[in-house]
């Protein structure tokens, strides 16, 4: 259970409070190096999953970790910067990837219920997805009020990662729809319109 891989993923878990605290520091350096910290945390995901398949040590406490690690890193983190640099703006892509989550995990967690968790398993597009969210979160801590052009460039990945959300929760849904249709056609028709 505790191979490399899966060290690395619990490592990724252990750096979330260590970025907040850092990035809160009164130092004039605290936002470059809590980003540092946040990119080394992002980079252990992709070195995990790459372990994992290269060494032949995929294992069930991995694969369920993983994108837990994954979610929750990217949720503290958009927490925190929607109270730093708050607004609309940066609110409405948070909720909208933070919502998302919740749903697929909800979904996940049916699905298996189900015998079907493979339906909504990890596709390029979630991974793509995960990537941009993490880029946009590092430019995004990056950034200081004063700095335009990089809070820019930090709202823009955003919504791009907040699109690239949208768009793998609709791919999944899409995908465990026959298995959510068809719970509705068992339902009785009382408990249709409860």
């Amino acid at each position: 259970m505790f191979n490399l891989p899966n060290v690395l993923t619990l490592s990724r878990i252990a750096l979330i409070p260590v970025f907040v605290g850092v990035y809160y520091l009164e130092w004039r350096y605290s936002h470059m190096l809590a980003a540092g910290i946040f990119a080394f945390a992002a980079i252990t995901d992709w070195v995990d999953g790459y372990l994992a398949r290269r060494m032949g040590l995929v294992t069930p406490f991995g694969a369920f970790l993983d994108p837990v690690a994954d979610k929750l890193i990217v949720t503290v983190a958009l927490i925190m910067l929607v109270e730093v640099h708050g607004g609309l703006w940066l609110a409405v892509p948070a909720m909208v990837i933070i919502g998302r989550e919740i749903i697929i995990s909800a979904l996940r967690e049916w699905m298996s219920t189900l015998g079907s968790a493979s339906t909504v398993a990890v596709s390029f597009f979630g991974k793509v997805k995960t990537w941009a969210q993490m880029i946009a979160v590092v430019v995004l801590l990056l950034a200081r009020e004063d700095d335009w052009a990089l809070i820019a460039l930090g709202y823009v990945a955003l919504y791009v990662a907040a699109l690239l959300t949208l768009g793998t929760m609709v791919s999944y849904l899409q995908q465990a729809w026959p298995q959510l249709r068809g719970g509705i056609d068992q339902e009785q028709p009382s408990e249709a319109h409860k």
